[in-house]
């Protein structure tokens, strides 16, 4: 399977008339290598592949290993006898164009490259990642698995008092006792703190906030599990204490805003039709504009898998076609600041019929 991807970046290197690209996103690395012990934030090693070679490039740290693992990429063991500079010189004359990950180098090694190598256009290889093999979905599956877990586990945690930092803290313990860790800092926002997409996890305390006691407080979780090297991500919007009346409408504008987005994606494959990203994120977020609320100042959803954002992207300026295999979110929310936010997401998996539901905790509106 492995020897098939590297077939396949071969395969774009002549669709792109590309003489060879240079890997260093460690997400793309562990994808075409299977090897999943490279620091995503040190410079530890690149996949170098052309037409006729592909080598990956470490150091002696992971000779042994990198032989045992991986021993259809030739090792090229940079050092104090060799460097990676090397081995550009010994390809330079036969590479006229070299794709790099743009998004992924540093100015740098920009530079560098640029020494050896004329031209240089950016490469997309996670872009192969974007369809799953059914083993990649089981791993999802199984995060999520936990995910669904952790939510029913946090439920019962939460009470009057608790801060948001002790909600986060309790659902890592809970992920980690499950063999698992978190795929990404979790958002846990209180109150009027769920208004912003992206709250930064703080101190603030679930209690009373309003003259007739706890009504009403929003309680929004997002996070995700990272269980053998594939991540889950889900949001869910509960409530402590009875909601308002505008509440329980944002909640409910929000949820069928997913369920008109999810009813579109399988009406469109049963008709045999083609399924663009960009239609989808436009279904719901014209619904919730519709209801007389600001437009979703995110996209609707992303791709997931060895990192928690990848292709597709759902959004108004996607150009992808939805695919089978693909596994991503759908996560409609309304934002209104000094009153509060929803947010629901959950991830699905486009199959020949449509789409399945990976994420199962509940999405009733639930009140603590």
């Amino acid at each position: 399977m492995l020897k098939d991807r590297i077939e396949k970046v071969k395969q774009m290197l002549n669709k792109e008339k590309t003489d060879a690209v240079l890997v260093s996103s460690v997400f793309n690395i562990t994808y075409l290598s299977g090897f999943t012990n490279f620091s995503e934030k040190e410079r530890e090693a690149y996949i170098f592949i052309g037409k006729d070679f592909a080598y990956i490039i470490t150091d002696e740290r992971y000779t042994e290993a990198i032989k045992r693992q991986v021993p259809y990429l030739t090792l090229f063991e940079r050092g104090h006898k060799k460097s990676t500079k090397d081995l550009f010189k010994k390809h330079q004359k036969k590479i006229k164009w070299l794709g790099i990950e743009e998004d992924n180098l540093t100015v740098a090694e920009h530079k560098i490259l640029s020494r050896h190598f004329k031209k240089i256009k950016h490469f997309d290889v996670g872009n192969l990642r974007s369809i799953k093999t059914k083993e990649e979905i089981s791993k999802i599956e199984k995060a999520c698995k936990i995910g669904d877990l952790a939510f029913e586990f946090i439920l019962k945690k939460i009470e009057n008092g608790i801060s948001e930092k002790q909600v986060v803290e309790e659902l890592e313990n809970f992920i980690r006792g499950k063999g698992a860790v978190v795929s990404f800092p979790p958002i846990v926002a209180f109150g009027k703190n769920s208004s912003i997409p992206h709250h930064q996890t703080g101190d603030s305390i679930l209690g009373p906030e309003s003259s007739s006691g706890r009504e009403g407080q929003i309680i929004l979780l997002d996070f995700g599990v990272k269980y053998d090297d594939y991540c889950s991500d889900m949001t869910r919007t509960v409530f402590f204490g009875k909601p308002t009346s505008q509440q329980k409408t944002m909640y409910e504008t929000v949820l069928q805003s997913q369920q008109k987005a999810v009813d579109f994606v399988n009406s469109a494959t049963v008709a045999g039709k083609e399924v663009k990203a960009a239609e989808v994120d436009k279904v719901a977020r014209d619904y919730i504009i519709s209801r007389k609320y600001p437009a979703i100042p995110h996209s609707l959803g992303h791709g997931i898998g060895l990192e928690v954002h990848e292709h597709p992207s759902l959004s108004p300026k996607s150009k992808e076609i939805l695919k089978e295999g693909m596994v991503f979110s759908i996560e409609p929310g309304i934002y209104l600041p000094g009153i509060g936010g929803v947010r629901i997401e959950d991830l699905l998996v486009f199959e020949k019929g449509g789409l399945r539901q990976l994420t199962h905790s509940q999405k009733k509106l639930t009140v603590i």
